[in-house]
């Protein structure tokens, strides 16, 4: 098969597509034939070294969020036919590139799939498991009383967009930060207020909570209550001088029951994703390129 592999930590020139031998479903396995697979911040971390853990020695396949068709299914495997069309997540903080979903085909176990409906295309499949299941991870640290103020920065992106959503459904009021020239759309996500990225956070009134999805760090923390909880998508220094609030990461665990809630509700059309652009699996340094420069609207997704 082929696959997009990092070949060397560093930019995005390191990212090479390889040859490897086709995979093949053992007893309690899958194999998916990927049909789209989804660019994160994350992958770009993996490929420079800075993830948690220290960096992965080269080579490695990079990729968490892929949907396509099962293709085979090993013995032991209840609940999965060949033709059916599934997404799933590779729970990479565990592989850590022995398996990746920049591939035209992953061997996965069946508790990192979840069905894709009828009515969801491959693409916008592949956006939804890191990105909705970090943000509603998030939201669940929080805690909060009905009814609450929360702040979310980058509410344009993945993760930022599926909170503001959530966060809203749940009856809570959300303040979204959005990007240049992108709030109408984040208007859209029923939030009570979108503000532009240029504003100052200090100028606020107090808030209980802030998710924290770019991260912009200590300026998102400007408007916390005393007693108030800043929630980062990746870890950040300590707040200087300390203040009484708590300060917590949020880590993606794989939850399958959650994430087929999840694609459930974005099939439906109760949770809004997008995509910015397809792109050739052997274009996934381009694809790196472009997370990079962060403006996007919507996730850019490689297609094998």
């Amino acid at each position: 098969m082929r696959a997009v592999a990092v070949t060397a930590l560093g930019g995005p020139g390191v990212l090479r597509v390889v040859e490897r031998p086709d995979p093949v479903a053992g007893p309690g396995e899958v194999l998916v034939r990927i049909r789209a697979a989804a660019v994160h911040p994350a992958d770009l971390a993996a490929r420079t070294g800075q993830i948690p853990g220290g960096p992965v020695e080269p080579p490695f396949l990079p990729g968490w969020d892929f949907a396509g068709e099962v293709l085979a299914v090993g013995d032991g495997v209840p609940g999965h036919r060949p033709g059916s069309r599934v997404a799933g997540m590779v729970p990479w903080y565990l592989t850590r590139g022995a398996v990746g979903a920049y591939a035209e085909f992953v061997v996965a176990r069946p508790d990192w799939l979840v069905g894709v409906p009828d009515e969801l295309d491959a693409a916008e499949a592949a956006t939804v498991p890191l990105n909705a299941l970090t943000a509603r991870q998030a939201l669940a640290m929080m805690s909060l009383a009905p009814g609450s103020t929360v702040l979310v920065t980058g509410a344009s992106g993945g993760v930022g967009g599926f909170a503001a959503q959530l966060a809203a459904r749940a009856g809570h009021r959300v303040i979204a930060v959005a990007s240049s020239d992108d709030e109408e759309w984040v208007r859209g996500l029923g939030v009570a207020e979108v503000l532009p990225r240029s504003t100052d956070l200090a100028d606020l009134e107090p808030v209980p909570a802030v998710l924290d999805a770019v991260p912009v760090g200590a300026p998102a923390a400007a408007p916390l209550a005393d007693g108030g909880i800043l929630v980062t998508t990746r870890p950040v220094p300590p707040l200087d001088p300390p203040r009484r609030i708590r300060q917590q990461t949020v880590l993606i665990r794989l939850d399958q029951p959650m994430l087929a809630e999840l694609m459930t509700e974005v099939a439906k059309g109760r949770l809004r994703t997008r995509v910015a652009a397809s792109l050739p699996l052997a274009e996934a340094a381009h694809a790196h390129r472009l997370v990079a420069a962060g403006r996007l609207r919507g996730k850019i997704v490689l297609v094998p």
